[in-house]
């Protein structure tokens, strides 16, 4: 089932409606739809699609010598294999003098690394043959670094060639549910919370018809057969050398370790060195790091897991391995995950509320320039603080709490934000925010009819139901 992409896909539609020469570089991280997208994209159009391989030059230039025949003589037992890339690429431009077809290169760094001439060829055949037809080519590539420095860089042979890019990032959750539009707000927010928008996981965590997501972990990530169980090993072991130093980094975040300092400490690695690492799994999306939204940040640069997938596996399997490699899946989501998930989700849900204020929501009081979540102490109590959502603009802001609670939020709850936000002097105007999965008490309700500064969200309201 194709969902969530649908921008995307009329946009390079509206492209290839044009009739002219097209060069599309479409890239993202792994499992976040590219190859979907472009499936999509190409269904009824006749199409020319090569996945480079990760070996070597030969191997690769043999598929793709049996691709283009497969192309251009269908109905024939031709296998001649090309002389050079430069050979093959010159057969299919004079393919597209004849005729207009899509001509698509997934993974295109594997090609880059197994021959260091392939890009300086597609450049020299773009400016003198490709450009002089109406071919659509799509370059392909998981690699985030190499398609953005490599591929789209000035450096790049192909700087300045391209007509159009898609950077493909995880679905909002709004786009997410897309996936189960069946199914209730609150079973689609824990859908998000576990795959993080990525299509790939929503579809291999395969809910039912009849939404019993605790099934769908117990069978499709519990259980040590099921993909989602071996997918983050499997991930780092595709991108990384040493997976297992990741994997005690990635470990430690889990445990609470949120400071570089605190990350060393627990993997017993030197601190540059530690940061390197660190540096990695940023470029991965994997980990993310952040500063409090507003004030002084000095010092204060916490890391967490970026990825839910990743937040859920090194969540609640490690800790429980020894029962789940003994095959008491059922028994770990009884005692271990159902009774924790709504913890877990109260990070997952202050994400989501971001999402709305930026994406989503009508009429906000503030154009919102920055957002984020804050903390830091009280200069009278002394005492630490914390705000989830702060969005301002200028001496504008709106002042957000989110809570995950089975019970309704109640007044103190809105009483509380207001005492918080006169830490924030500067700020002449503001707004106050509660966002909840169950609703509100009628003391909450009473008070928000009658002071226009207050707004109350639930859960529903975020969906858009």
């Amino acid at each position: 089932m194709f969902y969530g992409r649908e921008q995307e896909l009329k946009k390079m539609n509206s492209l290839y409606d044009t009739g002219e020469h097209q060069l599309v570089v479409v890239y993202g991280r792994r499992r976040v739809g590219k190859t979907t997208l472009i499936n999509e994209f190409c269904k009824g159009k006749r199409t020319l699609f090569f996945p480079a391989l990760e070996s070597t030059a030969e191997k690769n230039l043999k598929v793709f010598s049996n691709t283009i025949n497969k192309f251009i003589y269908p109905d024939s037992s031709v296998d001649s294999e090309y002389a050079s890339f430069d050979d093959a690429f010159t057969k299919i431009s004079e393919a597209a003098e004849k005729e207009r077809f899509v001509f698509v290169i997934d993974e295109f760094p594997y090609l880059a690394a197994a021959d260091s001439s392939v890009q300086s060829v597609l450049q020299h055949l773009t400016d003198h043959k490709f450009s002089k037809t109406n071919i659509f080519m799509i370059l392909c590539g998981s690699s985030m670094s190499f398609m953005e420095n490599q591929v789209l860089g000035q450096k790049s042979p192909l700087y300045g060639r391209r007509t159009a890019q898609f950077r493909l990032e995880p679905l909002s959750y709004l786009k997410a549910a897309e996936a189960h539009p069946h199914l209730s707000p609150e079973s689609n927010a824990v859908i998000y919370g576990i795959t993080g928008g990525i299509p790939h996981y929503i579809n291999k965590l395969a809910i039912k018809n009849d939404g019993d997501i605790g099934n769908s972990i117990v069978s499709n990530i519990l259980d040590t057969t099921s993909y989602l169980f071996e997918e983050p090993a499997n991930l780092l072991k595709q991108e990384l050398r040493e997976p297992a130093t990741y994997n005690a980094i990635i470990s430690a975040i889990a445990g609470g370790a949120s400071r570089l300092s605190d990350i060393a400490n627990k993997t017993l690695l030197n601190y540059a060195v530690c940061s390197k690492y660190m540096s990695v799994l940023l470029s991965l999306k994997i980990a993310g790091k952040k500063a409090p939204v507003y004030g002084n940040m000095k010092n204060k640069t916490l890391y967490y897991l970026k990825d839910n997938l990743f937040n859920f596996w090194y969540s609640f399997i490690p800790d429980n391995i020894s029962q789940i490699m003994a095959g008491k899946a059922e028994l770990v989501y009884k005692n271990e995950v159902e009774p924790k998930i709504n913890q877990y989700m109260g990070f997952v849900f202050e994400d989501i509320c971001r999402q709305y204020l930026i994406n989503y929501a009508k009429g906000l009081p503030v154009r919102i320039k920055n957002i984020g979540d804050w903390w830091g102490g009280n200069p009278k109590t002394k005492e630490p603080e914390e705000v989830d959502i702060i969005a301002f603009s200028g001496k504008e802001a709106i002042f957000g709490e989110c809570k995950w609670w089975s019970d309704p939020v109640d007044l103190s709850v809105l009483k509380e934000i207001k005492r918080k936000a006169e830490l924030f002097p500067d700020f002449k105007k503001k707004y106050y925010y509660l966002f909840s999965r169950s609703g509100f008490t009628s003391a909450a309700i009473k008070e928000a009819e009658q002071d226009p500064s207050v707004r109350l969200i639930t859960l529903a309201e975020i969906y858009g139901v």
